[in-house]
C-alpha cells in the first residue's frame, strides 16, 4: 500500500472520528426573553401572567431566581450573553453610534438618514469581530449554528453562527435583526428547519433563539388581549400581560418539537431576559426603574439550564447567576476552556456557584458616545454580594445622583437606600467595584 492511501485512510479516521465525537456532544438551545420584568412568570409568582410552557422549563432546569444581566439595555445585554464579556470588554456599549457632531441636536431621524451615521453603524460593528463568539468556538467542535431573533452585530455570520435569519445590511434596515425579528410573531419554521437539517446530517446544533418578544410593538393575538382585559383596567398593562404569554406559547413549540425530534435529552436548553421591563399603565412603553435602569427592575432575571441526565432541576433562590456564566458554562458542557478573560463560572459547577462572592454590572447610556471608549457612555456600576447592593455613580455622565445601598432580600424593588446608615459596607463594595473596573469619577 502506497504512502498516499496510508496518508489518506488516516484522514478519513480522524475525520470519521471527529464526526462521532461531534454527534455525541450535547445540542445547545439558548433561548433569550426580550424586554420582561423577571417577575412576570408564573413560577416567579405572578397571579396573572400565564407562563405555562416556561414554568416547565424551569422546574425541569437548575433555575436561579437570582439572576442577573450586566447591563439593562438589548445591544450591550445580548452581546455579553453570546461572548461570556462585560460591555466595556466587547465594546459595544449602547444601541447607536454617535451621530456626526453637526447632527447633534438634529432629529433622529434625519440623524440616521446622513450618510456618515451610517458608516459609524457600520464601522461600530466591527467591535463584534474581535472577540470569541459561542458559536464560532463551538463551531471548532463540529456544531452547526442558527441565529434567530434579535441579533444587531450585523450578518449573523459575523457571530460565528453556520445559518441565521438576519442580512444585517445597514442600507435596507439592517439594524437590530430584520428579517430574524419575524421569528416566534410569524412562526417557528425557520427553526424547526434547521434542527432537521442538523439532525439529518448527524452534527450537533446551537440555536440562538432570541425573539422580538415580548418587545413592542405590544400587538398580541386577539384571543390573549381578550383574556387579559379582564384581568386589568389599563389596556396598556393587558397587552403586555398578553405578549408576555405569546412568548411563552413559542418556547413551548419549540420545547415540544425537541421532544418530536427525539433530542431532548441530549440538548442543554439556556434561559434568560436581555433585560427588565415595568410596563406603563398610560401606555405600551417602559416606566422608571426598569429598563436602561441599574434597579431590579432592569438588570435581574431568572436563569436556567435544563440538561436532562447531568442537570438536576432545582430552584436556587440563594445564589447569584450572570449572564456572563452562560458561555463558559456550555465550553464546560462541551469540553472545551473559557478564554482568560472570561469572568464568569460555569453554574453547573456546585463548587464555583457557592464559593462566588459578588457579581457586577455598569449601566450605560442608550446612544453609544465614543466609538472605542466604553467610560465615555458609562452612567452607574453596581455590585451585588450576599444580600448588599451597591450602585455607584459615575460623575461624568450622574454628576447629581446619590450612592445608593439596598438590601435587596429584605427590600428587593429598592425602596429603602440605606447607604447613611452602613457606611461600612458602602465602603467595602466600593472596593470590590474598583477592583473589577476601575474608572476616573
Amino acid at each position: 500500500m502506497s504512502n498516499r492511501v496510508i496518508a489518506c485512510a488516516f484522514v478519513v479516521f480522524l475525520f470519521a472520528g471527529s464526526l462521532a465525537r461531534a454527534a455525541d456532544q450535547p445540542n445547545v438551545v439558548l433561548i433569550i426573553s426580550d424586554d420582561q420584568a423577571w417577575t412576570d412568570y408564573g413560577f416567579m409568582g405572578h397571579d396573572t401572567i400565564a407562563t405555562p410552557h416556561l414554568d416547565r422549563l424551569a422546574r425541569e432546569s437548575l433555575t436561579f431566581t437570582r439572576g442577573y444581566v450586566p447591563d439593562s439595555l438589548c445591544r450591550p445585554s445580548l452581546t455579553t450573553i453570546v461572548t461570556g464579556l462585560y460591555p466595556h470588554q466587547h465594546g459595544i456599549v449602547g444601541n447607536d453610534p454617535p451621530p456626526p457632531a453637526d447632527l447633534a441636536g438634529a432629529p433622529k431621524s434625519k440623524q440616521r438618514s446622513d450618510p456618515r451615521y451610517l458608516q459609524q453603524r457600520i464601522d461600530y460593528i466591527k467591535h463584534i469581530d474581535q472577540v470569541p463568539k459561542l458559536a464560532g468556538l463551538l463551531g471548532t467542535q463540529g456544531y452547526l449554528s442558527h441565529q434567530s431573533g434579535k441579533w444587531w452585530e450585523g450578518n449573523y455570520r459575523r457571530g460565528g453562527f453556520t445559518h441565521g435569519m438576519t442580512h444585517g445590511e445597514r442600507t435596507r434596515g439592517g439594524r437590530h435583526g430584520d428579517q430574524g425579528l419575524t421569528i416566534g410573531r410569524q412562526g417557528m419554521q425557520p427553526v424547526f428547519d434547521f434542527i432537521d437539517l442538523s439532525t439529518e446530517q448527524g452534527k450537533p446544533f446551537f440555536v440562538y433563539y432570541a425573539p422580538f418578544l415580548p418587545h413592542t410593538p405590544h400587538n398580541p393575538p386577539q384571543r390573549l388581549l381578550d383574556k387579559y382585559k379582564t384581568k386589568t383596567p389599563n389596556l396598556p398593562v393587558a397587552k403586555y400581560y398578553a405578549m408576555c404569554e405569546w412568548f411563552d406559547e413559542t418556547v413551548g413549540e419549540l420545547i415540544d418539537y425537541l421532544d418530536e425530534k427525539q433530542v431532548a435529552d441530549n440538548t442543554i436548553v439556556m434561559y434568560v431576559t436581555d433585560n427588565g421591563w415595568i410596563n406603563r399603565t398610560d401606555a405600551s412603553a417602559y416606566a422608571p426603574r426598569s429598563k436602561r435602569s441599574q434597579y431590579e427592575g432592569g438588570v435581574r432575571t431568572p436563569i436556567m439550564v435544563r440538561w436532562p441526565g447531568h442537570v438536576q432541576p432545582r430552584l436556587d433562590e440563594t445564589h447569584l447567576a450572570s449572564s456572563i456564566d452562560l458561555v463558559p458554562t456550555v465550553l464546560a458542557a462541551v469540553g472545551l476552556k473559557k478564554t482568560d478573560a472570561m469572568d464568569g463560572i460555569d453554574l453547573l459547577d456546585s463548587q464555583a456557584v457557592s464559593q462566588r462572592n459578588a457579581i457586577f454590572g455598569e449601566i450605560l447610556e442608550h446612544d453609544i458616545q465614543h466609538m472605542t471608549d466604553p467610560v465615555a457612555s458609562l452612567r452607574f456600576r453596581w455590585v451585588i454580594d450576599g444580600k448588599w447592593k451597591l450602585i455607584v455613580p459615575h460623575a461624568g455622565r450622574e454628576p447629581n445622583a446619590a450612592v445608593e445601598l439596598f438590601d435587596i432580600l429584605a427590600d428587593p424593588h429598592e425602596a429603602h437606600n440605606v447607604a447613611a446608615k452602613h457606611a461600612d459596607v458602602v465602603s467595602k463594595l466600593h472596593a470590590q467595584i474598583d477592583a473589577w473596573w476601575a474608572v476616573e469619577g
